[in-house]
């Protein structure tokens, strides 16, 4: 029996001070992103497009049109946000400058509200790791910002028979540092932007190249709390290369980065408004 005042497991309820919360967030981000030449965008809820961004399509909620072809709930909103704006808006408008508040949905009955940002065409992740650190520095939420790569796992994965993408997924450290290699010790152990030059110096040329732009971005964001996690491999489909993501103790607050859709590379980032407002709260 459902009792009238249940709901489901994993939705979410916003009301007094916790709504006002998660207004102030939402205002603050849509303030200083409007001041940065971003506009807003709403998209649809409903969406044929969505097994193209979410790596697992059992977490999508899936219904049918009324000409009974499949389609799905929003369950992330990067890749239709860029659809949508190349595909129909292109013609009409040249703004590659986007901002979106909405949530997002997976199965069975989980909601995610967001603010995300898309800067379409833009290929320097610094662009917009400054504005989410603008956004987190106006809330007075000093998190700290994990800064990846993905093509370092991918490139090791190839580099070394006995390591597979997996590995990384599920940061099998042990496994790493049983290879003794020296350059791959110090990449387990890379955490400051300070000691990267220490493996540069030695690591291979391939890698040089990955670790070259993890300090540039770090120089470019001017971050104060940033740490490196090379090694770290991200779950999206659409990240290519630079990543990052924003986070204290155990929560992610943000996640961003470099993307490709099509021809067309990009960056942007989504900051996960509940766990936000939950922070704000204590």
């Amino acid at each position: 029996m459902i009792l009238e005042h249940e709901i489901p497991n994993g939705s979410k309820l916003y009301f007094g001070e916790s709504a006002k919360i998660k207004r102030k967030i939402e205002n603050i981000a849509s303030e200083i992103l409007s001041d940065e030449g971003f506009l807003e965008i709403v998209t649809p809820i409903f969406s044929y497009h969505q097994h193209l961004s979410i790596g697992d399509e059992k977490k999508l909620i899936r219904v049918n049109d009324a000409k009974n072809n499949a389609l799905s709930l929003r369950a992330d909103s990067t890749i239709d946000v860029v659809r949508i704006i190349e595909k129909r808006l292109g013609a009409n408008s040249s703004q590659k400058k986007w901002f979106y508040i909405q949530p997002v949905v997976s199965y069975p009955t989980t909601e995610q509200y967001q603010v995300g940002v898309e800067f379409l065409g833009e290929k320097k992740l610094s662009s917009v790791l400054r504005l989410a650190t603008s956004i987190f520095d106006k809330l007075d939420v000093k998190p700290l910002i994990q800064i990846s790569n993905i093509k370092i796992p991918e490139i090791l994965a190839e580099m070394f028979e006995s390591l597979n993408i997996e590995d990384f997924r599920h940061i099998n450290i042990d496994k790493f540092i049983n290879l003794k290699v020296e350059w791959l010790t110090k990449l387990v152990y890379l955490q400051y932007v300070e000691q990267i030059d220490e493996v540069i110096a030695i690591a291979p040329e391939v890698i040089q190249t990955e670790l070259l732009k993890i300090k540039d971005l770090c120089t470019d964001s001017e971050c104060k709390n940033a740490v490196i996690a090379p090694l770290y491999y991200a779950k999206m489909l659409y990240y290519d290369e630079l990543f990052f993501r924003v986070i204290q103790d155990n929560e992610v607050f943000a996640r961003g980065g470099r993307y490709k859709n099509e021809n067309l590379t990009s960056v942007g980032f989504a900051i996960y408004t509940d766990a936000l407002c939950e922070e704000l709260t204590k």
